[in-house]
C-alpha cells in the first residue's frame, strides 16, 4: 500500500473528535509532524497549525476549510469500508502515531477508533482521550511506571498474557471482550507485559503520555501486519 506520508520522527494525527485546546501542541511536543485526518483538519486550522497532509474521504471539511488548505496537501481516499481513522494510519510511515481527536464526540466513532487499534496492532500508535491515554499492546512491553500507578487493560478480542509489578497479574486469565477484563489494575513495581497474540488495549492517566512515547519508541518488537 503506497505511502502518503513519510517521516522518521513520530507524527501528530488529528481527528475530528473532542479535544482540548493544548492537546494539538501537547502532541507535536512529542511528534512534531502534523496529519489531519479528514474532519480533524478543522482542529488543526482552528489552532494555527497547516497539516503536512490531510487524509480521508475528505465528506467532513467544508469549502472554506478545503480552499485554505493546498491542493497538494488533501489526499481523497473515497473507499468506505474504513474510517478515516484506519485511512490516516494505514498510509503513514512513522515510527509513531500521537492520535488526538479520535475520542469524546460520538461513541461509535471511538469504539471504532479503538477497534483501529487493534486492526492495525503492526503500527506503534497512542490515542490521546480527555482523561487517559491508551494503545495496543505489544508483543512485550517494559514500562517504568511510579507505584500505585493505574494500569488497565481491556481486551478487543480474545487473548492471554504474563505480567510482572501489578497488583493483580494477569498469568492464567483468558481475557475477552465479552469475559474477564482487567480494568483499574495498579502497578506495584515497574510493570511488564507479554501477550501471547495481538488484542490487548493497554490504557494509563494522560499525565503517562510522554513516558508511553519513550517507551514504546525504545520497544524493538511489534506485531506482523495484517
Amino acid at each position: 500500500m503506497a505511502a502518503i506520508v513519510h517521516s522518521l520522527e513520530p507524527i501528530t494525527l488529528v481527528g475530528a473528535g473532542s479535544l482540548r485546546d493544548s492537546d494539538i501542541d501537547d502532541s507535536l511536543a512529542l511528534a512534531p509532524t502534523l496529519v489531519a485526518a479528514d474532519g480533524g483538519a478543522a482542529h488543526c486550522l482552528a489552532a494555527d497549525h497547516m497539516p503536512e497532509a490531510v487524509i480521508g474521504d475528505l465528506d467532513s471539511l467544508d469549502m472554506v476549510q478545503a480552499a485554505s488548505i493546498p491542493w497538494e496537501r488533501l489526499h481523497e481516499i473515497t473507499e468506505q469500508d474504513s474510517t478515516d481513522f484506519d485511512k490516516a494510519l494505514r498510509h503513514i510511515v512513522t515510527p509513531l502515531v500521537v492520535a488526538v481527536g479520535f475520542t469524546g464526540a460520538r461513541t461509535d466513532h471511538e469504539l471504532a477508533a479503538y477497534n483501529v487499534l487493534v486492526q492495525r496492532a503492526d503500527r506503534r500508535c497512542v490515542l490521546v482521550g480527555e482523561t487517559d491515554v491508551l494503545c495496543a499492546v505489544p508483543p512485550k512491553l517494559a514500562l517504568d511506571v511510579p507505584v500505585g500507578t493505574r494500569v488497565s487493560l481491556f481486551p478487543m478480542r480474545d487473548v492471554t498474557g504474563r505480567s510482572e509489578g501489578l497488583k493483580w497479574p494477569i498469568a492464567g486469565i483468558e481475557f475477552a471482550p465479552g469475559g474477564p477484563i482487567g480494568t483499574s489494575n495498579a502497578a506495584t513495581a515497574a510493570v511488564t507485559l507479554e501477550m501471547d497474540g495481538p488484542g490487548m488495549l493497554l490504557i494509563l492517566p494522560k499525565a503517562f503520555l510522554p513516558l508511553l512515547v519513550k517507551t514504546l519508541l525504545a520497544t524493538p518488537e511489534a506485531w506482523p501486519a495484517p
